[in-house]
């Protein structure tokens, strides 16, 4: 199974020179201002916009906040090293990370968002599956994560987001069934 990991980081990493500004942009955009104020206005426009798309926007902070905590506390309990540490021919094209990667925090974060946006905003939501998708690809392509920790960063936001989606849910049945009693 390592070995069909390793053969897909490689056939990914090695994708054309001609990617790399697409899978920079997925992978470390959220690094550049421009991008953090388009997201910051994109949440205060969710939480403006109508009661739907405002617990849709604070549901999804709750659940990237925890996807990226799942993350960490893997990382720390596994230390499963990154490609960019462990090959030496791995192409990398982003700052070379020596930490340990165990779960992509960053595709954790995606599919949180994802599955989040997406139970709260149906087909609205949708257009985060491809964001989630191409960030934990951009990763591998990037050097920094193995399939394997893309993949599980994706079950770890998946799960989160289903978790923080469920208790809210049920969070807001109850109230309602509150409200209603005499």
């Amino acid at each position: 199974m390592a070995d069909l990991d390793r053969q897909l980081f490689y056939a990914i990493n090695g994708w054309p020179d001609a990617l790399a500004p697409v899978f920079w942009f997925f992978s470390e955009a959220t690094k550049q201002g421009w991008v953090r104020v388009a997201l910051a206005a994109l949440f205060v426009g969710m939480l403006w916009r109508s009661p739907r798309s405002r617990v849709a926007a604070l549901l999804a902070v709750v659940a990237v906040a925890l996807s990226n905590e799942l993350c960490d506390v893997l990382k720390n309990l596994f230390m499963m090293p990154r490609p960019s540490v462990e090959l030496p021919d791995a192409i990398v094209r982003t700052a070379r990370l020596t930490s340990f990667g165990t779960a992509s925090a960053h595709s954790a974060n995606m599919a949180a968002v994802a599955w989040v946006m997406t139970a709260r905003l149906g087909r609205w939501g949708w257009a985060w599956i491809p964001i989630a998708l191409l960030t934990g690809v951009s990763r591998v392509y990037n050097g920094v994560h193995y399939p394997y920790q893309v993949l599980l960063g994706w079950v770890v936001g998946v799960v989160c987001g289903l978790a923080v989606d469920r208790i809210a849910r049920a969070w807001e049945k109850r109230k309602a069934k509150v409200e209603a009693e005499p």
